[in-house]
């Protein structure tokens, strides 16, 4: 099916604005639902996000995405900095020291940090194509590393994880030698043991937990077993928006955000929350399209990269919510209550219809 009789007149992709503001509007509802009686502030944040956030992604949308291929390298060195100064400074919440208080906003670097390091490794591929070699391996993940140990300190082992597997996917997409591409999984692979023991006790202990929920079902056990339980308690057609008794009787932890298609499932049933991952995914396929529509090889390893991420972080979030995926406190993209998440995944969208805007079909 052809979507071009749906293109607004300037040639704008309908789908990444009208689908996100979709998205955007069903997650104020469901966050306004559970926070209304207790910090009905939350929900007007979010719509203040909402809109700074568009107005964000118009202004990218208009502005040549090609220039932010000269300004990445700089913006790159930017977040390291706030990065650092948020292990310094920041705000410690539930253990982590993951925002810097600019006293009207909670900046969260660790989100600007995956739109940044994207666009730097899309001009690294992008330049590199024909002569991709064991230096440029080294060189993106050397740039990759640096930001995923800060990330690592905060301790935010979710971010760093969607971080890392934006490299992945753009080394799958790239011109490099499959075998090296195996060798690397592999490797990694091999070095989970390895990995295990600079692991956070918590972090462990999550990972026991998604193992066998039962082991600690009033500690660490707690959040997810409460999740799977208001999923459930959802039905076919859910209890109705604010009514769910999980939900009211805090039952659920952080509803607003981690645990929000639980909060959804709860509230408007398996119809509901399975309409809103066809709405997720219908996403997903439109920015994967602009990849195919790209002018440049920028442009398409941008797209394909943020792409994948978003799939990542949709496929996360809504599997710790379900019991079948670690608990990591990734967000669900335009969905979840959260100021940076919003301001980062509207900046993209606003780079992606700049590159849509722009496109003419690839050649390799």
């Amino acid at each position: 099916m052809s979507f071009k009789k749906f293109r607004l007149p300037w040639g704008i992709d309908w789908a990444l604005f009208i689908v996100p503001l979709l998205l955007s509007i069903f997650g104020v509802v469901m966050i306004f639902s559970v926070t209304y009686s207790v910090k009905p502030l939350l929900v007007i944040s979010q719509i203040i996000y909402i809109f700074i956030g568009f107005a964000v992604a118009i202004f990218l949308t208009f502005f040549d995405y090609r220039n932010l291929r000269s300004f990445s390298l700089f913006l790159y060195l930017i977040i390291i900095v706030l990065l650092i100064l948020v292990l310094i400074f920041g705000d410690r919440t539930f253990g982590a020291a993951r925002w810097i208080d600019l006293k009207v906003f909670q900046l969260q670097p660790s989100e600007l940090a995956k739109l940044v390091v994207v666009l730097l490794l899309a001009r690294i591929f992008a330049e590199n194509q024909k002569n991709f070699g064991l230096k440029h391996l080294i060189l993106v993940f050397m740039l990759v590393g640096i930001p995923v140990f800060l990330v690592l300190q905060q301790p935010d082992f979710g971010t760093a994880m969607v971080i890392f597997f934006g490299l992945l996917c753009l080394l799958f997409f790239s011109n490099i030698k499959k075998v090296i591409l195996i060798s690397i999984l592999a490797g990694l692979i091999l070095s989970l043991p390895v990995g295990w023991h600079f692991l956070k006790t918590y972090q462990k202990q999550r990972i026991y937990t998604f193992i066998n929920p039962s082991l600690d079902p009033y500690g660490s056990g707690y959040n997810v077993t409460q999740a799977k339980i208001t999923v459930g308690s959802g039905g076919l057609l859910g209890q109705g928006i604010g009514q769910g008794t999980q939900i009211q009787l805090n039952f659920l932890p952080v509803a607003h955000s981690d645990f929000i298609f639980a909060t959804t499932a709860e509230s408007v049933g398996f119809i509901g929350s399975t309409f809103l991952i066809i709405l997720l995914l219908f996403l997903v396929y439109s920015v994967l399209g602009v990849a195919r529509k790209a002018k440049d090889l920028f442009g398409f390893y941008f797209a394909i990269a943020w792409g994948m991420i978003l799939l990542f972080q949709i496929f996360v979030n809504i599997g710790m919510n379900l019991g079948i995926m670690p608990v990591t406190g990734i967000p669900l993209p335009f969905v979840s209550y959260g100021g940076s998440s919003m301001l980062t995944n509207m900046a993209a969208l606003g780079i992606l219809q700049s590159i849509y805007l722009r496109h003419r079909k690839i050649t390799f």
